[in-house]
């Protein structure tokens, strides 16, 4: 691994919307339709240039958009088979955790070193400098230091002051770290992201550093959105991640590669791309209204309504994931005359849902602005997306810049009257999932 040392990697994954099976997506009876974002989180690694003679054990994060965003990391290989152990190192007077970047970290480089352990490798990862760039819509502008900014924008405020507009980064991050990780660290004969086996040890392994650093295993359609774009997603069983032990225990390396590279029927996971397009002549656009929803609440309260209710409940999600897949063939088939329809019947079922769990997943103002946006010309409809709430709203509209312009106007009429910020954002569909990049992109920024 120390040969790879003077290489840089640039890699790149997109963030999603759950455009209809919210919370549906949690249970393995049920899809979600996933559509991945133009939006990316980028990660470039490069090696640490150090004296002659000198070694450094030391990875250093950093997010140059924000203020006070660097993270240090040692790193040693821990006692029987315990894999990597990361730690983070001070930096200045106080220590700022970011759980996400330290659990990869620690899942990834004891993949490798499993991975590794029969070739002179073993136990020697390199220093490594991981640069993080989020594309501008992950966040809303009212922080930005730069009122006229390029791709990335600089931010005023350190990353944990930043409104998020709910687009998926912790999963396009993870996934664009892994990604990085495995591509610094090994050669293109043992993984490339290009390739259908490639992307599924990524999908695995960024799948178990997500959850742990969730503390829990969600379904994982953002993570599959991440490295495979645009899909149909049907959840793993949660059996496969449970169980593992923590990085550094006994036996942890060996256990987590034998959950990666496990037979395909344990990974239970259905991720299926074949044939689901944005039409052309159709965009999705994202109109962001500056306040993130917490999800966590208010999914405990959904589950908790199906356990009390499950007759109903039952009903209601069944009766909401045929019209999710009658969603879902529209846009396959491009029929874009019947996409009003088919996205009102799913907008009514998302609606009882809310009504029936007191949860408020499509709430009155979001209806009155999705109506109001619905109206006009060259709009199709449009979702309060994935677990609903306050986070940007869906929407399906003509793709031409006389109907961006009429949404522009009649969001910014919005505004003045009820005094709120909604805006569209640039962000649109898009197909792709994780990539490698050029490092022209990034200029000014490594």
């Amino acid at each position: 691994m120390a040969g790879h040392q003077n290489r840089t990697v640039a890699v790149s994954a997109p963030g999603k919307v759950l455009l209809a099976g919210g919370y549906l997506v949690l249970d393995r009876q049920h899809t979600g339709l996933v559509l991945g974002l133009s939006a990316r989180i980028n990660i470039v690694g490069s090696g640490i240039e150090t004296s002659e003679g000198v070694q450094l054990n030391e990875i250093v994060v950093e997010s140059p958009q924000f203020l006070e965003a660097q993270w240090r990391y040692g790193y040693h290989l821990a006692p029987h088979g315990g894999g990597i152990k990361v730690t983070q190192l001070q930096v200045g007077d106080k220590i700022s955790a970011n759980s996400f970047v330290e659990t990869t970290l620690s899942y990834v480089l004891s993949y490798i070193d499993h991975m590794t352990t029969k070739s002179a490798a073993h136990g020697k990862i390199s220093s490594v400098r991981l640069v993080i760039l989020a594309d501008n819509d992950y966040y809303s502008p009212s922080a930005r230091a730069d009122p006229r900014p390029g791709r990335f924008a600089k931010f005023s405020v350190p990353l944990s002051g930043a409104n998020k507009t709910g687009l998926g980064s912790s999963a396009a991050l993870v996934t664009a770290l892994t990604a990085a990780l495995l591509g610094y660290y090994l050669s293109r004969e043992s993984f490339d992201m290009a390739t259908a086996d490639g992307k599924r040890t990524l999908h695995n392994l960024a799948q178990a550093a997500h959850c742990a650093a969730q503390g829990k295993v969600g379904s994982g359609f953002d993570v599959a959105a991440a490295v495979y774009g645009s899909c149909t997603y049907r959840r793993f069983s949660p059996e496969i991640l449970q169980g593992l032990p923590a990085p550094g225990s006994p036996g942890f390396g060996e256990r987590l590669a034998a959950v990666v590279n496990g037979p395909t029927p344990a990974w239970d996971v259905e991720v299926r791309t074949d044939g689901l397009r944005v039409p052309k002549g159709l965009a999705l656009r994202m109109c962001d209204v500056d306040c993130g929803s917490q999800t966590v609440g208010m999914v405990k309260k959904v589950l908790s309504w199906r356990s009390e209710d499950p007759q109903r409940s039952k009903e209601l999600w069944d009766h909401l994931q045929r019209k999710n897949d009658s969603l879902a063939a529209t846009l396959r088939d491009g029929k874009l005359d019947a996409l009003p329809t088919a996205i009102l019947a799913v907008r009514e079922l998302v609606r009882d849902m809310s009504k029936s769990s007191k949860v408020p997943i499509e709430p009155e103002s979001q209806t009155e602005l999705l109506d109001a946006v619905s109206a006009v010309e060259g709009v199709y409809g449009g979702v309060v997306p994935g677990a609903g709430g306050f986070d940007a709203l869906a929407l399906l509209m003509r793709d031409d810049e006389e109907t961006k312009r009429r949404v522009e106007s009649r969001l910014a009429e919005w505004s003045r009257e009820k005094g709120s910020v909604v805006r569209l954002l640039e962000v649109v569909g898009e197909m792709e999932g994780v990539r490698e990049e050029q490092l022209d992109i990034y200029s000014g920024w490594l």
